[in-house]
């Protein structure tokens, strides 16, 4: 896509949301609404949010029917609606513009500073720090964020600032319908083949992303993962852009010092600014100094910066604790990839001490479980308890022989599969006092996390 194909916001004329429920979708409504544009939308269900936004005034039906189209002029549609669904097909049919939400979201951006959060892992969280530290230090951004995050109340909002901090997701590709002037790059590692195919296909995206950074741009990428190192470094040699890499180690121009809770520091070369975080984890340490990163270029003092963490206490969903009992914090998690599966699972370590950690992983999607089957047991072994459960399809029909005995084969003494109307009991009966009980998956392994506690309790 080239620039002249972003529609601006006045040329959309009336918006209909096919799936306005959604997180990222009801984001994108929630702005719109608040710069003035008529929205109305439809979802399979009535969501919480949809109260929310009719309040704010948009046409709300729940169920899908061609009517519900009404007058609009431009159609929103979300990745996960299936092609004949009616308002769809009516769109179509009415000859309708069909945006995809990204199209959409780059379209309400308009002639903001844009600052766009790209990476396999850590995006909501890294665009959630941004958001707080710009409004820490008085500015008022816009932002779309992929997750509820509890600290800031909702996950959209319209901003008075000129900057726009958004989420750009690259699992299906459309992270390249953005034109920032800031780009984020958290990690780059081979995820969503169903949409890419290859590797290669995968770090070529990448490359195409930081390809849209202006001269007076930036790319800030992390230092510590390979595949973003390698990305920065093409960047440098294109020479399209400017170039700020972030980490622990020594090719770092924002040095990252992280000696683990309470003990965490950035280094610029303005000085060194300690870091108040009330997330735990390695990966959390370098969200943070990438948001920092973000808030300098933006002209944030770097003490009103550093100072302005300290607020950020998670997105939903990312190593959320859902309660305690028994002695037995047990908290929920969003990791569906070995990376992320490995850095929750460093994060409740860390929490646990001395004590011991137990996880209820549940496999997201067939073909991620056949890619990395070895690779999430082995991320899964560093739990003393492992309990596995089926593997939750989302948008996948099965695929012949595989199941989560893929990676059940791999697990070690304290690792097995674990029936649905098992699974509950079992780690209550597992866990002791000061342990650490994590759920884990993209699917509806979040629901276990209450009963577990209910489990304890009783």
């Amino acid at each position: 896509m080239n620039h002249a194909s972003i529609p601006t916001l006045e040329s959309l004329g009336r918006v209909h949301f096919v799936g306005i429920g959604g997180v990222g979708m009801s984001a994108v409504a929630r702005i719109m609404v608040a710069r003035g544009v008529p929205v109305s939308g439809s979802d399979a269900k009535d969501l919480p949010v949809m109260a929310e936004l009719a309040a704010a005034g948009a046409r709300i039906a729940v169920g899908y029917a061609a009517a519900n189209l009404g007058d609009a002029q431009t159609v929103v549609a979300g990745s996960a609606i299936r092609p004949d669904n009616p308002e769809l097909v009516a769109a179509r049919e009415a000859g309708l513009p069909v945006l995809h939400r990204s199209q959409a979201l780059a379209a309400t951006m308009g002639g903001d500073t844009v600052v766009t959060v790209a990476g396999t892992h850590g995006k909501s969280t890294t665009t959630s720090m941004v958001t707080i530290l710009l409004q820490g230090a008085g500015l008022d951004p816009s932002f779309a964020i992929g997750a509820n995050v509890p600290a800031l109340g909702v996950n959209a909002a319209h901003g008075t600032s000129g900057i726009f901090v958004a989420e750009a997701d690259e699992s299906d590709g459309s992270f390249l319908n953005y034109r920032p002037r800031i780009a984020v790059v958290t990690n780059v590692e081979p995820d969503h083949l169903d949409h890419y195919g290859t590797a290669e296909a995968v770090y070529e995206s990448f490359d195409r992303f930081t390809g849209l950074l202006p001269a007076d741009g930036l790319l800030v990428a992390c230092a510590d993962d390979a595949g973003a190192l390698a990305l920065a470094e093409r960047t440098r040699k294109r020479g399209n852009t400017r170039v700020l890499l972030y980490g622990t180690s020594a090719e770092a121009d924002l040095v990252l010092h992280d000696g683990g809770p309470g003990d965490t520091a950035v280094s610029t070369p303005s000085g060194r600014y300690p870091l108040a975080l009330q997330v735990p984890g390695r990966h959390n340490a370098l969200n943070a100094a990438a948001a920092f990163a973000v808030a300098l270029e933006l002209g944030v003092d770097p003490g009103a910066a550093a100072a302005a963490l300290a607020h950020f206490s998670g997105a939903s969903r990312r190593f959320e604790l859902k309660g305690e009992a028994r002695g037995v914090r047990v908290f929920d998690d969003y990791a569906h990839h070995p990376t992320e599966v490995r850095a929750a699972l460093a994060a409740a370590r860390s929490v646990a001490g001395g004590h011991k950690v137990h996880v209820l992983f549940q496999p997201h999607l067939f073909s991620r479980t056949r890619e990395f089957a070895q690779e999430f047991a082995d991320a899964l072994n560093l739990a003393d308890t492992a309990l596995v459960l089926d593997i939750y399809p989302a948008r996948e029909d099965p695929i012949p022989g595989v199941t989560s005995q893929l990676i059940a084969d791999h697990l070690g003494g304290g690792g097995r599969l674990v029936a649905a109307a098992d699974a509950v009991a079992a780690l209550a009966a597992a866990a002791a006092e000061g342990d650490i009980v994590l759920t884990a998956g993209a699917g509806d392994v979040t629901a276990y996390g209450p009963q577990i506690v209910e489990a304890l309790r009783g």
